[in-house]
């Protein structure tokens, strides 16, 4: 039972990871707006989502292993980071000083994802109170 718990959970803890690791990468574009020759990165964030989900979740990607220091416990790794497979944006206008962060375009990215992060956050936690509901005795 808890493999299933743990597997309904899994696609879930996956995009919340990967909405974390492109909200740094968008935020270190912002934060390197001025930076002569700064190239702005991102991620394609579905492909990688795919990929993690095609993997079998946490455990075949490599990430951080978590010890267990009782045979009862469940093992767990942390999610890989997608550094990796960070693309570089391609600007509608180049600068002259060779930076490629166009900051309209980073901040209209950094609300899309906070805002996707929050709405995955939400709908977790009523999936979470639900699963809580449906294990207690009426």
């Amino acid at each position: 039972m808890i493999d299933q718990l743990e597997a309904s959970l899994n696609f879930s803890q996956q995009a919340l990871s990967l909405r974390h690791e492109r909200q740094k990468v968008l935020a270190s574009n912002i934060a390197n707006a001025d930076t002569p020759g700064y190239k702005a990165r991102d991620m394609d964030f579905g492909a990688e989502l795919a990929r993690a989900t095609r993997q079998g979740g946490a455990g075949a990607g490599g990430g951080l292993s978590l010890a267990r220091t009782d045979g009862g416990h469940m093992a767990g790794q942390g999610m890989p980071s997608p550094r990796g497979e960070l693309l570089y944006r391609v600007p509608d206008q180049p600068s002259l000083d060779g930076n490629t962060v166009d900051m309209d375009r980073e901040r209209t990215a950094f609300a899309d994802n906070s805002v996707r992060y929050q709405a995955s956050l939400t709908l977790l936690n009523s999936r979470i109170q639900g699963l809580k509901k449906a294990m207690q005795p009426e």
